[in-house]
């Protein structure tokens, strides 16, 4: 099967869900300073999960560039790391208006953590769709050891978060900023004739 739908359809919806979560960022009342200073928590958890979709969003982008067809499984695949990507607007919104309280911090750790692993899953369904132990993304992705560190990350934040949530948003933000910047392995196998050959089959 070819993969322009998926691709379409999973733009369609990391697009919606970053508009549920700009949706629920309140108007403040007043008209000074002090009318914002309720709603930071909020605003500052907005910016990290809206870093963090663009991760995902980037990510997928490029493991979809060293892919050319998908199977039902893979649909599948997409479909149920879409349906952890679509809980982050309430995992965002719980953890901002309270605050950062232990259990909401908690929670959006889960809920990363199962993109995380929902991805990997993803991941490894189109490699495996390839059929080639030396296909081009199985070689762009290796041993995966930044995909391996992050869920183990939030793990230790899920439970961190119960002891001091501040470590917790700490490992947040630091996973964040190791995969900010995106994966260039794809574009490098796929820079000059390789990724014009590859596009136009």
């Amino acid at each position: 099967m070819n993969k322009t739908r998926l691709e379409a359809f999973s733009d369609a919806v990391i697009a919606i869900i970053l508009t549920i979560m700009v949706l629920e960022l309140k108007t403040p009342h007043g008209t000074d300073i002090e009318a914002l200073k309720p709603l930071l928590p909020t605003f500052l958890a907005y910016i990290l999960s809206f870093i963090y979709l663009g991760i995902y969003w980037n990510n997928h982008h490029h493991m979809l560039q060293a892919t050319r067809t998908v199977n039902g499984k893979v649909l599948w695949a997409n479909m149920h790391l879409l349906f952890w990507l679509s809980l982050i607007p309430f995992a965002t919104g719980w953890m901002g208006e309270n605050h950062f309280a232990p259990l909401p911090t908690a929670n959006y750790g889960v809920v990363l953590f199962l993109s995380g692993f929902a991805y990997r899953i993803l991941q490894n369904k189109l490699v495996h769709h390839s059929g080639d132990k030396n296909s081009t993304l199985k070689e762009a992705i290796g041993n995966d050891l930044k995909g391996k560190i992050s869920i183990i990350a939030y793990a230790f934040a899920i439970v961190l978060a119960f002891v001091n949530e501040y470590l917790s948003h700490a490992i947040y933000a630091i996973v964040a900023m190791m995969w900010f910047i995106p994966d260039r392995r794809i574009e490098r196998l796929f820079s000059g004739s390789t990724y014009e050959s590859e596009r136009a089959k």
